[in-house]
């Protein structure tokens, strides 16, 4: 049974999606809307994705391997955003889709040899600390494309893009000019040579200012699911 708060709080998600779109003009099915179940049930996700989302976001891998199995026959499509340690990496290579959270080439190696055989490349964003936030995770903006080239030349990945988790801004302003920073150097790797085709970035509290700088998908959880404990 699908509980009315996740229908109604998807429903408004993609009406804020719709608006800022269309406050840019740009189409909508240039934003993907990935939805982030971590620490949310299995059961939880069952109930998004009978509402129609298919993309749903995983931090903690074991969790997310966990969910992947439970519900395999439902055909969803998941995504690896948090961060993958070296002892982790045959999970993410044997379960998951997509990781977007990649900022060493060793992981990336280590991903690539890991993948099975009868699996379609793993889909790959290389994680950009763009603001240079203290203790975050991702590469330095002016390394970004010696690890992207070396990345896409691996055999059993697909480089599809850059993400970005920059600190809380304090306006839309701000938040925008962050996000500006990370399509920029986006449009300088495409530049450069790479084909790539996804901006992972913005979440629920910042979604506009990442689609008006150009985002291609949106990570949204506590809107969706609602509040953590």
């Amino acid at each position: 049974m699908i509980t009315m708060t996740f229908e109604s709080s998807l429903q408004t998600v993609n009406a804020r999606m719709d608006a800022a779109c269309q406050a840019v003009g740009r189409a909508r099915h240039s934003v993907q809307l990935l939805a982030v179940s971590k620490t949310f049930s299995a059961d939880a996700v069952a109930q998004i994705a009978a509402l129609g989302q298919r993309d749903f976001g995983e931090n903690y891998i074991q969790e997310g391997v966990e969910k992947i199995t439970a519900l395999a026959a439902l055909g969803l499509t998941w995504h690896c955003i948090g961060p993958v340690q070296g002892n982790k990496t045959r999970l993410v290579a044997e379960h998951f889709d997509w990781v977007h959270s990649v900022d060493r080439l060793k992981i990336a190696q280590r991903l690539s040899d890991q993948r099975p055989a009868g699996l379609a490349p793993l889909n790959v964003c290389i994680q950009v600390n763009i603001d240079g936030g203290a203790g975050k995770a991702g590469v330095p903006p002016n390394e970004a494309l010696a690890l992207a080239q070396a990345v896409a030349g691996l055999p059993h990945l697909r480089l599809r893009g850059l993400m970005t988790i920059p600190e809380p801004a304090p306006d839309f302003a701000a938040a925008l000019a962050v996000h500006q920073a990370a399509k920029a150097l986006f449009d300088d790797l495409c530049a450069s040579g790479l084909d790539l085709d996804t901006l992972s970035m913005g979440m629920s509290a910042d979604l506009e200012a990442a689609i008006q700088a150009g985002s291609t998908l949106v990570r949204v959880g506590s809107a969706i699911f609602g509040s953590r404990t």
